[in-house]
């Protein structure tokens, strides 16, 4: 085991490369079951991989007042962390639109209801369950996934509350770009692993990576 930790914001191409494989393994995993879950072809894909660091992460989004929807899931076992899934207003309403088959209005300004929540959590749990089971299949660590938690604010609001405020967890972000294939219509969303620096130290060493 290599006993110096590494910052998330020092990886190389090859450990980035690694990470960004875990991620495309773990789209193919939730594809596949949101292909069962609607009984019709779901192609999903991972056009980017990068590190970024948390305050430059509402950008992405479209910036820090864009209303956004989080789907939180905090990770505890052999590699701690946390894990977002963030999806901008218009992105949402067209995969859950996507998901039940129907043409709703998405207004994360109101109140949603119930079904569009739990279609959005569902979405989460189906991500980060695909994504944590390759990575758990890579490392043979044990990664236990919290209940999904789902929030709609503002993408600066989220992001603090959710990372920045979580000191111990470190400044940076592995930043996935997730995309969602309906036909001919690519639906976008930001899958982003925050992993604590003994945590991603762990997990390069065990992926064989663990020095620059």
């Amino acid at each position: 085991m290599n006993n110096e930790q590494i910052n998330i914001n020092e990886l190389s191409s090859i450990q980035l490369d690694a990470l960004k494989e875990i991620a495309n393994i773990g789209a193919g995993n939730a594809a596949t079951a949101f292909s069962q879950l609607l009984e019709q072809r779901i192609d999903m894909s991972v056009p980017e991989a990068n590190i970024l660091p948390l305050s430059e992460v509402p950008e992405i989004l479209g910036g820090a007042e864009t209303l956004i929807a989080g789907i939180l899931v905090k990770v505890a076992g052999d590699a701690p962390g946390k894990i977002l899934f963030a999806l901008e207003e218009k992105s949402a309403e067209k995969l859950t639109n996507m998901l039940l088959d129907e043409k709703l209005e998405l207004d994360l300004k109101s109140k949603t209801d119930q079904i569009q929540d739990s279609t959005l959590e569902e979405i989460g749990n189906i991500l980060t369950n695909s994504y944590l089971n390759a990575l758990s299949r890579m490392t043979d660590f044990s990664l236990l996934p919290s209940v999904p938690a789902l929030a709609y604010d503002m993408a600066g609001a989220i992001l603090e509350v959710t990372f920045l405020q979580a000191g111990h967890i470190g400044d940076y972000a592995l930043v996935v770009e997730t995309e969602f294939l309906d036909g001919d219509e690519g639906i976008q969303g930001h899958f982003f692993f925050i992993p604590t620096p003994e945590s991603l130290q762990k997990i390069l060493d065990k992926l064989g990576v663990g020095k620059i």
